[in-house]
């Protein structure tokens, strides 16, 4: 069917709805039609780039009606992945609600009856992760599907002194004598006043002068590394960042209303230390981690809790502080598993780290009893020996946070499948003006 259009073959659609991925589905002829810039409901002329064998891609070439949420765009909406940057943010906060409820209808046949929530974020500076990449001498992120390198400002996501501070980075790289191509991991706290860099060369390139390297701007700790070297070298200060997460007051007080602390089961306002590696995972908006981790924890009744995929922590030590559950939190990266048997420290009486892969663990998880499973998997999804592991652990409630629509769904629908039901689902926009939404469901049997 994608032989009735033309690469470069300009036609008329108006697009029905939103696809994961952050193009818009509309057809014509009877062909989909994955249309870039453009919003449902919003006739507009439309070039052909590609044709695969049941659809074709396409990119907004005019508008014909303009949608009441369209609005100008500052910059390349590929830079940063934007590509929902020409939409009104209210409209794509709905979006992207719809994109999980669809999601959840074609992938898994899970037709839910109401519309999904998405808690909203401020657009820019939300960024507290990301990476960068050095080419030709300039800095900043790949142009999607390209290795064009745009500069990070354009996409809006970064605080102005991160931007500031990479671009001192690329300067002192240059000083050093960079000859080939870098990559930079960048992370900083909620506040922005810690920041480490690590940058890794890739196996070509080499620095003529790494005397060079040494204090940044901006930068409290800088570290490199290339693929000869047996461990990464320390420039300056630590390649580690922290953060302290406390849960005040999230009502009026006056109003004889609990706080957000004693609402999630704390008896007290606790101030709960996270350390974490400039290369470890943690989620990746400053502004909604106190909404994210309030969520999960409030979904978790008092008792025992296995956090799989824990990363450095962020849930399953936050629910150690509360002082109502018991935690086992598994981890199967390195890195990340050291940080989080730090940040366990404080609370070792009722959380247990397991460094080993999930895989591992659930082969042998010695748990018996009604418990509380959390899954925070990556993009990628739980593998079928995790799947069949974690479902084999009969948990009374799953807890499950995802950031891929399609494995969400996918992995869902296993849950089901074996006697689970949704008892709700909520979106968070940790990624404003792209196509990524995180899901948080909560599955009961």
């Amino acid at each position: 069917m994608a032989d009735s259009l033309k690469i470069g073959e300009v036609v008329t659609v108006t697009p029905e709805k939103p696809a994961a991925g952050g193009r818009m589905i509309a057809r014509h002829d009877g062909l989909v039609l994955l249309v870039a810039g453009a919003i449902p409901g919003e006739p507009a002329r439309v070039r052909i780039e590609r044709t695969e064998r049941s659809m074709a891609y396409a990119v907004v070439e005019n508008v014909l009606e303009p949608h009441p949420s369209r609005r100008a765009v500052a910059g390349d909406p590929r830079c940063g992945g934007a590509v929902y940057a020409h939409i009104d943010y209210r409209e794509q906060i709905r979006l992207k609600g719809e994109i999980i409820r669809d999601g959840l209808k074609r992938l898994a046949r899970i037709d839910l009856p109401n519309e999904i929530d998405v808690t909203p974020s401020p657009e820019r500076g939300y960024r507290m992760r990301a990476r960068a990449h050095v080419r030709g001498g300039r800095i900043g992120f790949f142009l999607e599907d390209t290795h064009c390198i745009c500069d990070v400002r354009e996409s809006g996501q970064l605080l102005s002194e991160t931007a500031l501070a990479l671009d001192a980075v690329a300067d002192m790289l240059r000083a050093a004598g960079l000859t080939g191509a870098a990559d930079l991991e960048v992370s900083e706290n909620v506040s922005g006043d810690m920041r480490a860099v690590h940058i890794e060369l890739a196996p070509d390139a080499r620095l003529e002068n790494p005397a060079e390297l040494g204090p940044v701007p901006g930068v409290t700790g800088l570290s490199w590394s290339h693929p000869g070297m047996s461990a990464d070298r320390v420039v300056i200060g630590s390649p580690f960042v922290q953060d302290t997460l406390t849960f005040p007051a999230g009502v009026d007080a006056q109003a004889g209303a609990p706080d957000a602390a004693t609402a999630l089961g704390w008896q007290a306002r606790p101030a709960i230390r996270f350390r974490r590696h400039v290369k470890a995972f943690f989620q990746g908006n400053r502004y909604l981690v106190h909404e994210l981790v309030s969520t999960v924890v409030a979904a978790c009744p008092a008792g025992p809790v296995i956090d799989l995929y824990a990363g450095v922590g962020l849930f399953g030590v936050c629910l150690a502080a509360t002082g109502r559950h018991e935690v086992i939190a598994v981890e199967g990266h390195p890195g990340s598993a050291a940080d989080l048997a730090v940040n366990a420290e404080p609370y070792a009486a009722r959380i247990s780290v397991r460094p080993c892969s999930v895989e591992r663990f659930v082969q042998d998880p010695k748990r018996t009893g009604p418990f509380t499973l959390i899954l925070d998997p990556p993009r990628t999804g739980m593998s079928r020996q995790a799947m069949a592991g974690a479902l084999g652990l009969g948990a009374g409630r799953v807890v499950f946070v995802s950031c891929d629509v399609a494995t969400f769904a996918r992995d869902v629908r296993r849950f089901v499948d074996v006697g689970y039901r949704i008892h709700s689902i909520q979106g968070f926009d940790l990624f404003p003006t792209t196509a990524h939404v995180e899901a948080v469901a909560v599955l009961v049997r």
